[in-house]
């Protein structure tokens, strides 16, 4: 992955996580294994423990551990209502960013 590519992500990979969140509960593990299905082959799974832990800090998933037959029970990460709030806002401001991209890539 190049350094561009790197860079957008530190800008969205909250939000990507997020929406992953959205569709299932997802433990990080399979958060990652999910990123990696998409192509997100370089993200290191102590960049995603990080930023679990901060977006559980801010209150936006909730959490429960889950027994696991392979070690330590699992944090099984869930997305609430804030953390909903903070999806939409991200589709909103995303939407609106590849909206202006569009128009200066086709010189409107």
């Amino acid at each position: 992955m190049g350094k561009q590519m790197t860079e957008m992500l530190k800008g969205t990979l909250e939000g990507i996580v997020l929406a992953i969140l959205a569709s299932q509960p997802a433990y990080g593990y399979e958060i990652t294994a999910r990123l990696r299905e998409q192509g997100l082959t370089e993200i290191a799974e102590g960049t995603i423990y990080a930023l679990l832990v901060r977006i559980e800090q801010r209150g936006l998933v909730d959490v429960e551990k889950v027994p696991s037959t392979q070690g330590p029970p699992r944090k099984v990460y869930s997305l609430n209502a804030s953390g909903r709030g903070y999806l939409d806002e991200f589709w909103r401001t995303w939407s609106f960013l590849a909206d202006r991209l569009e128009q200066l890539q086709g010189g409107k």
